[in-house]
């Protein structure tokens, strides 16, 4: 018998039935709630580094990461049954791992203000979009409504965390919202949303505004 660390679907049918519908859209619920949630690793910057006494936060934070990959390890070799996974996620590596990898490189690669950006960008964002495209009553406000929210996010991030001024964070911040909402649309075969939505923002915000403009980190 295989392991599961789920309870066949009934938290997911319960909280679809509480939003007017049913299994599916309860499952859909709950991976947006978790993208969501995605944002928490930021709470790593104001933490002390020797916050978890055992070892430094950094290496907590890998270990977080290694954690959620021994899940999807164990997915594919010994039959771990996991929540939220969808059927083209069978055979290949689940989105919930991508996201974790660019969400954790994100913060440990790239200065707080772009990390910052990018992995609220990620998290919030993402899910926003995939929502509007779906329902047929919103499909207009995409994707005006999700380069706005992004945008925003990335132009608080930039002065906020990282003293940019005003107007230049507002125009980098306007193309990072774009190249993610680029980056967001594909279907990889292979790879995934989560990253490129995560890495083509960051890269470019590193390389044009920190290395070619100066801007600080």
């Amino acid at each position: 018998m295989a392991w599961r660390l789920h309870r066949h679907g009934r938290f997911r049918g319960w909280l679809g039935g509480r939003l007017g519908g049913d299994v599916e859209l309860g499952d859909r619920a709950w991976r947006r709630a978790l993208h969501v949630l995605g944002a928490g690793a930021l709470i790593y910057y104001p933490l002390p580094n020797d916050v978890f006494v055992i070892a430094p936060k950094e290496d907590v934070l890998l270990a977080a990461l290694a954690a959620v990959l021994v899940l999807e390890l164990l997915r594919h070799r010994a039959g771990l049954e996991l929540p939220t996974i969808r059927p083209y996620e069978a055979r290949r590596v689940a989105s919930f791992a991508f996201f974790a990898i660019a969400v954790v490189a994100a913060i440990l690669l790239f200065p707080p203000p772009i990390a910052v950006a990018v992995v609220l960008g990620t998290a919030l964002v993402d899910p926003l979009a995939g929502e509007l495209r779906a329902n047929p009553a919103y499909r207009p406000l995409y994707p005006v409504v999700p380069l706005a929210v992004y945008t925003t996010l990335a132009f608080g991030a930039l002065v906020g965390v990282g003293g940019w001024p005003p107007f230049d964070a507002f125009v980098f911040g306007l193309g990072a919202a774009g190249l993610a909402l680029l980056a967001e649309w594909p279907k990889y075969r292979w790879g995934d949303d989560d990253l490129m939505m995560t890495f083509v923002p960051a890269l470019a915000l590193y390389t044009i505004g920190v290395l070619g403009a100066g801007l600080p980190t």
